[in-house]
């Protein structure tokens, strides 16, 4: 909001005055010098302007001196004596200045701090009650705006500091944080999902499900939806429910993710892989990996998971004694070799080929290198 006033020309602040030349610095050690900020009647720093300093109420003037972008001035080598301090901003009408201070005292070898702050009582008496109300109306305003901005940086801050604890596996910290900040900004869909991802490292696994379906909530009504914010959030479903035995509805939620943010769907898919390995399902496990397979298959890990969960369906032959291994396991292993030959799980996938293949021969034919 910017206050489309200008103190009337009838306001004792507002005189005519003529600009004389610069006077002369006076010998050196004999000066002093002064400082300050200039604020509007608003408390905002005028960022452009002069302030000058007069020995006849504003009249003529001695010294000239600019203000800052931050609204700072500086006097120096000003001679000793009492002036007024004037000031005039680059709109300001010729012949007018917007304020005016009286009984400004310059004395050597001293620096004044002399602030210009146009929302003193003095220069409030002068305005008109329209002009008065207009600036008491735009405070209100700004109070409310400086108090979001102070709560918008603490919960950014706050924010990073939970993203860190959950990468840190402080999870507990973490949702501590975010269940503090959703209260003070229930809309904030970023707030939510970092506590539903603390959520998810507490294994809090009904928490997780309604925090992470609140974003997706607050996603229908964003001005700017996020299909990545989207796309984890669906992921962390998944992973939901692929931990309490729902299966199914783990696959579909990670499909759904795939499809939000197609660039990650390789990332999406291994997860959903490792996530049904750590719960013993194979079959989903399998299934899993070839979605990851197919998303990236230039990433070893799918294809020992996919060798993993099919060889666990090895059986023996009753007559011959050899191993019958099912159609898929061989390849995806000796695929993993191929792409990480020195891999984590490279001597166990040679042990198991060894092993299993001695009595078996596999029609699979290795590509060559």
């Amino acid at each position: 909001m910017k206050l489309k006033f200008l103190l009337s020309l009838s306001i004792a602040a507002l005189m005519s005055v003529s600009v004389l030349a610069q006077a002369p610095a006076p010998a050196a050690g004999t000066t002093g010098k002064f400082h300050g900020h200039v604020t509007d009647p608003t408390g905002i720093p005028k960022t452009a302007g002069t302030v000058s300093l007069s020995t006849d109420g504003g009249h003529t003037t001695k010294y000239t001196f600019n203000v800052g972008p931050n609204g700072e001035f500086t006097g120096v080598d000003v001679a000793p004596g009492t002036y007024s301090l004037v000031l005039k901003l680059p709109d300001t009408p010729e012949g007018k200045f917007v304020d005016m201070i009286d009984g400004v005292k310059i004395v050597a070898g001293v620096d004044l701090l002399q602030d210009i702050d146009m929302s003193r009582k003095e220069y409030l008496d002068k305005m008109t009650p329209e002009q008065r109300k207009q600036v008491e109306e735009f405070r209100k305003k700004n109070a409310e705006v400086m108090k979001t901005n102070s709560m918008i940086k603490t919960l950014n801050a706050d924010l990073q500091a939970a993203r860190v604890a959950n990468h840190d596996k402080k999870f507990d910290e973490s949702e501590a944080l975010m269940l503090k900040d959703t209260a003070l900004k229930p809309d904030g869909e970023l707030l939510w999902y970092e506590l539903g991802m603390a959520q998810l490292g507490l294994k809090k696994w009904d928490d997780c499900s309604a925090t992470m379906k609140k974003v997706l909530d607050l996603e229908t009504t964003a001005k700017k939806p996020s299909m990545e914010l989207q796309a984890g959030a669906h992921a962390a479903l998944g992973e939901v429910y692929a931990r309490t035995n729902k299966a199914p509805d783990a696959a579909t939620e990670y499909d759904t993710a795939a499809k939000l943010n197609p660039t990650k769907s390789g990332f999406y898919y291994a997860n959903e892989t490792v996530v049904f390995q750590n719960v013993g399902n194979g079959e989903a496990q399998a299934a899993a990996a070839d979605k990851a397979i197919a998303a990236d298959p230039k990433n070893p890990i799918p294809f020992y998971l996919k060798g993993q969960a099919l060889a666990a369906k090895i059986t023996v032959d009753a007559k011959t004694g050899a191993y019958v291994l099912p159609p898929g396991m061989v390849e995806a292993y000796q695929t993993y070799l191929q792409l990480a030959p020195t891999g984590t799980y490279a001597a166990e996938v040679q042990a198991v080929l060894a092993e299993t293949t001695k009595t078996t021969k596999s029609t699979y034919k290795a590509p060559k290198k």
